[in-house]
């Protein structure tokens, strides 16, 4: 699922004529591009989808939505590692690779 998630900007910077901010998700710091709002300051919360903030919002809002994502596990859901999650999944995704990254040969 990909969710658009409320964040808190930390720093901003230009990039490459891009202006680009890190932006703090209740704990895990993702770069987010911010040519969707411009104006946007250090301090300030949006939501963000897909890496681009779309939407600015207010602190309650935010932290009332932060909280109920963390409450039902959405937040980790959302940035949790890929790995992390196949390793408690036993690695049945990957149950079909020969550990090369191949496919398992018959028998094997």
């Amino acid at each position: 699922m990909c969710l658009a998630v409320p964040g808190k900007v930390l720093e901003i910077e230009e990039r490459d004529g891009t202006t680009m901010a890190s932006v703090d998700f209740g704990g895990v710091v993702k770069e987010v591009c911010l040519e969707y709002l411009p104006d946007l300051k250090v301090g300030e919360y949006a939501i963000v989808h897909v890496g681009f903030a779309l939407q600015r919002l207010d602190e309650e809002s935010a932290r009332r939505t932060l909280d109920l994502f963390a409450e039902l596990g959405m937040l980790q859901e959302e940035f949790g590692d890929p790995w992390e999650a196949a390793t408690q999944a036993g690695g049945a995704a990957f149950d079909h690779l020969d550990g090369l990254g191949g496919p398992r040969e018959a028998g094997r």
